[in-house]
């Protein structure tokens, strides 16, 4: 590999040697393709729920809970069990298969005969003798069909997205390469974020048109083309990811051979043993739960606030494809133009606790707009020309296009660069425990603190003062994590290079030295 420095432009905008193209390129299309589906799956999923018969925001906690964490643990155990049977590559093609069967079954069975499948009499029956903090719980029962599609867009983004692709970044990158390879593939994920709410965006304004072959209206047209679409992009993907370990430059036989001969078989008890015994691992890990605690309970106040504003689905999903758009481009731009080179300049620490600082401002303003007294807020609103339910869903906006923004880019890469520095060991064992688990663990815990207010206070614009609160300590727990991590990687990265730079030296006095007669 060329050790030539890159010009100041070139070391800005595009720090990868020539002959590292035949590598980064496809790594930097399959991350642009399976962030293109969590994206757009992202996007579609909250409306599909959240504007669903008798359902609203209150599903999502419930939905989180009871539907996504035990599936989440279900997928793990069978990734852990097949882990033990079959390589990486095997369970990457296994897993792409499974997720291509199931959209297709959805799109030309669930959702066309979605009315005879919901089961709206024993919902009914469920709503007149459950609480009324339960009717989140009762709308995922009903629209069930809508809930598998909604857990499956999520565990999209935990295997296929987080364990799979970036265990395989992890696995053929070192830390040295990753400080230049992770920025840029930043940059694509988050373009890709572009791209999929611009299909969104232009989807749902979709005019009915009688010679397509399925959909009885405009929306589902939509939502069927999206779903083949999604099919689409999983093919390809997995069609790079075959060429690229077709030509060694993924997995390689050593790299698999390592992993069938490391001390790694284990169930999902074993592996939470083992990342309970590492301190590293466990900052890591509380980092991901609270920062999936923080985000959650933000975006459920915020999502119905904009339900009340856009009620319908064609109208929701076109209004949250505008925002996922900004937040597309915006965690593009850093990843671009500042995340590598403040890791570089700032280091970890100060990089990683750049997320939490704007989590802190702009939470304070979005909740200041739905708690200020209705006196104050009105004069507010009449200064500035909008209504409170307009300024409400603006800053919870800002909240969140900031605080996606900056987790696409800053929080990602941060969190991605924590693991390289450890041993093969370390990361087979923890990184599917921390995201496979960590992150639903964080979501789960949100939803849950979310029933209890439900049942408490009865809706969610009653709970918001304890929501507030919550979010508070939650940003706290994320900032000492970071602190506590950040002094763990500088030293472990040091080492690594210092190890790096010793087997440099040695192969080079091993280097025979041509001598003339």
């Amino acid at each position: 590999m060329s050790n030539k420095a890159f010009g100041t432009l070139r070391a800005f905008l595009w720090p990868v040697h020539r002959e590292e193209h035949r590598k980064f390129i496809p790594m930097l299309l399959i991350s642009f393709l399976i962030c293109f589906n969590y994206y757009l799956l992202k996007i579609i999923k909250d409306g599909v729920i959240i504007t669903a018969p008798s359902s609203g925001a209150e599903a999502l906690p419930y939905i989180k809970v009871w539907a996504i964490m035990p599936t989440a643990i279900l997928m793990m155990f069978l990734f852990t069990r097949l882990s033990n049977f079959f390589n990486r590559r095997t369970i990457f093609y296994a897993m792409i298969w499974f997720y291509i069967a199931y959209f297709v079954a959805f799109t030309f069975f669930l959702y066309p005969n979605r009315d005879a499948l919901h089961p709206h009499e024993f919902a009914d029956y469920l709503q007149g003798v459950l609480p009324k903090g339960c009717s989140g719980l009762v709308a995922i029962i009903r629209n069930w069909t809508f809930t598998t599609f909604y857990v499956m867009a999520e565990m999209w983004s935990t295997m296929i997205m987080t364990v799979l692709f970036w265990g395989f970044a992890n696995d053929v990158t070192s830390v040295k390469d990753a400080k230049r390879f992770y920025g840029l593939i930043g940059v694509g994920t988050n373009l890709s974020g572009v791209a999929a709410a611009f299909l969104v965006k232009n989807l749902t304004t979709h005019i009915f048109n009688a010679s397509l072959p399925f959909g009885k209206n405009s929306w589902d047209q939509s939502f069927t083309l999206m779903n083949l679409v999604i099919v689409g992009t999983s093919l390809i993907s997995m069609g790079l990811y075959w060429w690229l370990n077709r030509q060694g430059l993924g997995y390689t036989e050593e790299t698999l051979k390592a992993h069938r001969e490391s001390p790694i078989k284990m169930g999902m008890r074993k592996s939470f043993r083992f990342l309970t015994k590492s301190k590293y691992l466990m900052c890591i890990a509380v980092l991901v739960i609270t920062f999936n605690i923080v985000i959650n309970l933000a975006e459920v106040v915020w999502k119905d606030q904009v339900k009340q504003l856009y009620p319908t689905t064609a109208d929701f999903n076109s209004y949250m494809a505008g925002i996922n758009f900004w937040i597309a481009l915006l965690a593009a731009l850093i990843s671009l133009f500042i995340s590598g080179n403040v890791i570089r300049a700032l280091g970890w620490t100060k990089s990683a606790l750049i997320a939490p600082i704007l989590t802190l401002v702009t939470g304070a303003l979005f909740f200041a707009a739905l708690l200020l007294p209705k006196a104050t807020l009105i004069e507010i609103c009449a200064a500035i020309g909008t209504s409170p339910i307009v300024l409400a869903v603006f800053l919870g906006s800002l909240q969140n296009c900031l605080l996606r923004g900056t987790k696409y880019s800053l929080v990602d890469q941060t969190k991605e660069l924590a693991f390289v520095p450890l041993s093969q060991e370390s990361k087979m064992k923890g990184k599917p425990a921390i995201d496979g688990l960590g992150s639903r663990l964080g979501k789960s815990g949100a939803s849950l603190m979310y029933q209890f207010l439900l049942i408490i206070f009865g809706s969610i614009v009653g709970s918001i003062h304890i929501v507030a609160f919550l979010l508070l300590i939650a940003v706290i727990g994320w900032v000492f994590a970071v602190k506590v991590l950040g002094k763990q990687f500088n030293q472990l990265a040091a080492e690594q290079s210092q190890a790096e730079a010793s087997e440099t030296a040695t192969a080079k006095e091993e280097e025979p030295v041509l001598t003339t007669s």
